[in-house]
């Protein structure tokens, strides 16, 4: 099967302390991926001088994080008083549900390359009200499958599953394919899909998906071609998927939401400190950006 491949330019953005990131998700164009919401690509970045990455103490409410290391060490914190490091092919999960506060910090001790991911899962109506909690797995499901090797980050690959907890039909896969070799992946017809080229040029579905680009597949492919680019002896991807998002949602800030007015409780609630701490962060938290002058309505 052809896929039928969308590319998605990233845009520039920083974070923390103001670390430049490509900004794949959202666009303009391309909202969502299933309930994927948010996806972040950064690196890699020398960080053995200097702080290394600094993400203050911050608020969500509405989803699920989702980190995910290539290279590099990161200490998570958070206000269920959690203190985790998070380490290449390991998953951080945290629900944020009705009101979490977490940072993210370069470890002592650190290789001196960091790159990775940072991604956010929409939660549903159901669930976005729930109690925070968070979770670490250090333990992924891998599947040889052929030359390749694909790690199961969320959801369920050829008879493999995650014991990561989500609440839409999705799935997340680093997937690894030696040059020379051209891989078919398996996929959900139901399901959207998007591929991120970690480490340079590759090959997705027949087109040409350099760091910077997502390549987006709408559903009904029953498969995804992956192949590296330029004689490389190795490529590797994160695949993104998920069932359509049936729910309109607004996004502002570290928010996900319905409406302008859970936004505006949100940014006053982080403003009047409501939401609830994090401990031993050597800094000060994030302050609220303003709101837009223009009405904040979903899409």
């Amino acid at each position: 099967m052809s896929n039928a491949v969308d590319v998605i330019e990233a845009r520039k953005a920083s974070i923390g302390d103001g670390a430049e990131v490509r900004r794949l998700l959202p666009q303009r164009t391309l909202r969502t991926i299933g309930a994927w919401c948010f996806l972040d690509h950064y690196g890699p970045d020398e960080v053995s001088r200097g702080p290394g990455m600094r993400v203050p103490p911050h608020p969500h409410i509405g989803l699920q994080t989702v980190s995910w290391l290539f290279q590099g060490l990161v200490l998570h914190r958070d206000s269920l008083d959690s203190r985790q490091l998070i380490r290449p092919g390991e998953l951080n999960l945290m629900t944020a549900g009705r009101g979490i506060t977490h940072s993210e910090e370069s470890a002592a001790g650190r290789p001196p390359v960091l790159h990775g991911l940072q991604l956010w899962i929409a939660l549903p109506e159901a669930e976005r009200h729930g109690e925070p909690r968070f979770a670490h797995h250090a333990d992924l499901p891998v599947v040889r499958d052929g030359a390749a090797n694909v790690t199961v980050a969320i959801g369920e690959y050829r008879g493999e599953r995650s014991p990561a907890e989500v609440f839409s039909p999705l799935a997340g896969y680093e997937v690894a394919v030696p040059g020379g070799d051209d891989f078919a992946l398996p996929v959900r017809e139901d399901f959207e899909y998007g591929v991120v080229a970690v480490d340079g040029s590759a090959v997705v579905g027949g087109t040409l998906i350099t760091p910077g680009l997502l390549a987006h597949l709408p559903a009904g492919e029953s498969e995804i071609r992956l192949s590296p680019a330029g004689g490389r002896r190795l490529a590797r991807f994160f695949v993104v998927g998920g069932a359509p998002f049936g729910e309109r949602l607004l996004m502002w800030w570290n928010f996900v939401a319905r409406s302008a007015g859970e936004i505006i409780r949100a940014r006053e609630d982080w403003v009047a400190s409501r939401f609830p701490e994090v401990h031993g962060y050597p800094g000060a938290p994030l302050a609220a950006p303003e709101l837009p002058p223009v009405p904040l309505r979903p899409r």
